[in-house]
């Protein structure tokens, strides 16, 4: 024990700055991975961001007005309450178009503590600083996109003598407004309520209950029940519900940020993995000498894993103090998703799982480099000295060629070895591979927002009027040069042997046939011809080419399906058809809104607003949402963890630059003997390490490519979206990621190899005896 000690502390200290080096290098990947867990976890669930912030409610109880609901926050379960709140049911209708949604108006004096809206848009009631607040109304986020409304527009309300105007939209952590399933919440003034002229039975008390254990939920409103008795108990909803709902919205995001995150890993892995196989290759002789003065194998291997565990440890545990001490003092996302995930349940153990699993995976590879170690036989001299001979009588028929003496010597000293060279590239393509993926999924969002007609979304807007006809509705359309009007309907359909419903969607028609994304079969031209989504294929176990049939409203509809589209709605459980061919079977079908696809180049939101105004308010147009609004996220992370796997990448490429110089140094003696200037043994090994890098940036841009498609698409199939999604990076883009790549692998070996020529024979003779 006392010479192994001694070795230990002798070890550390001829080699400090390496030593600081790897524990500086484990901090930094740790550090990495809890900010990435943590940007996962905050652009990933929204919901549990939104719960968080607002100490959201686990369980809301919505009861008769009459009820005692207030005594449900004394239960013993319960930590804090919000409400109860006098509620009333009503209507809500924008006073421009006829969009409607079912609202429960809350009545508060002021913004509650627990469950708290988060204000996103406007502002808050306030009776103090606004004389006009009892008119006013906030709206949950769901149901003012539903609604079309915004703050300063007003909503009619069954029940209520007057139009409230949208001060505030709020997103909450409840179950979002669907249409004939869930009301949309709404807060006002109590002095509001008392204005309606609801009957008794629109009227009602809520309340949430935010719980010591989440999971009491059940047993919970078990006890609520039997306190307020069933019959006063009209509705309940839990946390799991609208965490459930919330989450299929998002699984798009959450399923590419963490397979960027387990990239991430495995390339942070793979460069630990590679640089402490590095550092023991360039301890071989130390091994030798401890050896033959007596060191068993086993002593070896315990001296070896005793030093990486503790750099291991050490570093994990400098990185976990980083991240908690000062993660939140970073400006931007990066500080906010870090005082949020303090408030998060997973805070509590993930970062003890990620620290774990680093120095898990340390610890392993350092067995494996250790049980190398002990094997290192106690005299490698010889067999050294011959492999370097015979290396040397090959780099002389390779030069006989004629070739430049530093590309030879630099392609022998990067694959003289060759599965020593393949480790090195692989372990450097990951990063790039990722890196490519990452920046497929980039130029994919740029589709989605420069090209909507490639990926489902050849119409920008959408219009639709209750006050004016048919076609006084289509000839003010139509009036503007830029806009193209297609006639569409959607009705829900039944189809046989199917419980759920599926989306029918008459839109354009013959004439004028709906400028659909097909990625597969043909248009629909004539007569029961139909395209579908790739949800609906699935669904029906169908394919392009088969007929279908559905039923609505007791109406049957037999359709061939002659094509397949891109459709991002309804997860692509969609049938289009042309208009005429539903009015063959139901002549008294109108048009129920108008799809507009606009000139290129025209503006959406110039267009809406000039049509708004030709009809003097009386025509209701929106902008169809396009998925990339939602991903926007995806841009501020990826770019993150790019910069991430830059630094993972190079990390690795200093490992193979020592390693690269410490097998130059032992053939120093060989290559000034062969004539090699300092300068020109400096170019050997800097083109080594820019081969390396070459073939690393060749491999991991055309796998990436490749994969990034491929993963876009199965994302899309699996979504209900279709393939044909992806558009991979340009060609530009992949030659400049591997130039990138080789200029950094050339300038981080430049001085490194400047001093290593510059040793003199004495120097090196060492290392080659």
């Amino acid at each position: 024990m006392r010479a192994a000690a001694r070795w230990t502390h002798a070890h550390l200290r001829a080699n400090r700055a390496a030593a600081v080096l790897i524990v500086l290098a484990t901090a930094g990947i740790t550090i990495s991975l809890l900010l990435a867990t943590t940007l996962f976890a905050y652009a990933a669930d929204p919901w549990q961001r939104v719960f968080t912030q607002s100490s959201g409610a686990h369980v809301w109880i919505h009861t008769q007005a009459g009820a005692p609901a207030g005594s449900l926050a004394e239960l013993d379960e319960v930590r804090a309450a919000s409400g109860p709140f006098r509620t009333v049911r009503s209507t809500a209708s924008r006073q421009l178009g006829g969009s409607k949604a079912a609202l429960e108006l809350r009545g508060t004096p002021h913004r509650p503590a627990t469950a708290a809206p988060q204000i996103t848009e406007g502002r808050w009631l306030d009776p103090d600083t606004d004389a006009d607040a009892v008119n006013g109304i906030v709206l949950d986020a769901s149901v003012a996109r539903a609604l079309w409304v915004k703050p300063g527009d007003s909503l009619a309300l069954s029940g209520f003598p007057s139009p409230l105007r949208v001060v505030g939209v709020a997103d909450t952590a409840e179950a979002a407004f669907r249409a004939g399933e869930t009301p949309g919440v709404a807060w006002v003034l109590p002095a509001a309520l008392d204005a309606s002229h609801a009957g008794p039975d629109q009227r009602g008390r809520t309340i949430g209950l935010r719980l010591a254990d989440q999971q009491d939920t059940d047993y919970v409103v078990q006890r609520a029940v039997t306190r307020l008795g069933a019959d006063q108990i009209t509705d309940v909803s839990t946390w799991r519900q609208a965490k459930a709902e919330a989450g299929s919205d998002n699984q798009l995001l959450g399923r590419l940020l963490g397979l960027f995150g387990l990239g991430a890993l495995l390339a942070a892995a793979l460069a630990v993995g590679g640089a402490i196989s590095t550092r023991v290759r360039g301890h071989l002789r130390d091994i030798s000498v401890l050896k033959a003065i007596g060191f068993t194998p086993g002593q070896v291997v315990r001296m070896f894993l005793a030093l990486h565990l503790g750099f291991a440890l050490l570093g994990v545990a400098l990185g976990v103090v980083l991240t908690q001490a000062l993660g939140t003092l970073v400006p931007g996302r990066i500080g906010e998703a870090m005082a949020l995930w303090h408030q998060l349940p997973e805070h509590t153990w993930l970062p003890y799982a990620i620290s774990g699993g680093v120095v898990a995976f340390i610890g392993s590879a350092t067995c494996l480099a250790a049980w190398r170690a002990g094997r290192v036989p106690p005299v490698p001299v010889a067999r050294a000295a011959v492999a370097a001979g015979r290396r040397l009588a090959t780099t002389r028929r390779a030069l006989g060629l004629r070739l430049p003496p530093a590309l030879v010597l630099g392609w022998r000293g990067a694959f003289h070895r060759p599965l020593r060279g393949l480790a090195a590239v692989g372990r450097l393509t990951v990063p790039l591979l990722l890196i490519t993926i990452a920046l497929g999924a980039w130029s994919t969002l740029d589709r989605f927002s420069s090209h909507p007609e490639d990926v489902g979304l050849p119409a920008a807007l959408t219009a639709r009027s209750d006050s004016l006809g048919e076609r006084e509705l289509r000839q003010r359309l139509t009036d503007r040069p830029e806009v193209t009007a297609y006639p569409g309907v959607e009705v829900q359909a039944l189809v046989p042997g199917q419980t759920g419903t599926i989306t029918l969607r008459g839109l354009g028609t013959d004439a004028r046939p709906y400028p659909f994304s097909l990625v597969e079969g043909r248009a629909a031209h004539g007569p029961d011809e139909a395209i579908a989504g790739q949800g609906l294929l699935d669904l029906l176990d169908a394919r392009v080419g088969d007929w279908v049939r559905m039923t609505v409203a007791g109406r049957p509809h037999v359709l061939h399906i002659v094509g397949r589209s891109i459709e991002p709605s309804d997860g692509g459980r969609v049938i289009s058809t042309a208009l005429d061919t539903l009015r063959d079977t139901d002549p008294a079908l109108h048009a129920d809104f108008y799809h507009l696809v606009l000139r290129p180049g025209a503006d959406p939101a110039e267009v809406r607003d000039a049509l708004t105004r030709a009809s003097d308010g009386r025509v209701e147009i929106r902008e169809i949402p396009n998925p990339a609004d939602q991903l926007s996220a995806v841009r501020a992370v990826t770019a993150g963890l790019i910069t991430v796997l830059v630094l993972i990448g190079l990390a690795e490429l200093s490992t193979t630059v020592s390693a690269g110089v410490r097998e130059r140094g032992r053939d120093l003696l060989a290559l000034k003997a062969i004539g090699l200037t300092p300068r020109q043994v400096s170019a050997v090994i800097v083109s080594a390490t820019v081969f390396i890098a070459l073939a690393a940036a060749i491999t991991g841009t055309v796998l990436g490519g490749s994969a990034s498609g491929w993963l876009i698409d199965l994302q899309g199939r699996t979504s209900g979206w279709g393939t044909g999604l992806a558009q991979p990076p340009g060609l530009g883009v992949l030659l400049l990621v591997g130039a990138l790549a080789v200029v950094a692998a050339a300038a981080a070996s430049v001085l490194p190899a400047a001093r290593a020529a510059r040793r003199r024979p004495a120097d090196s003779a060492g290392d080659v005896l």
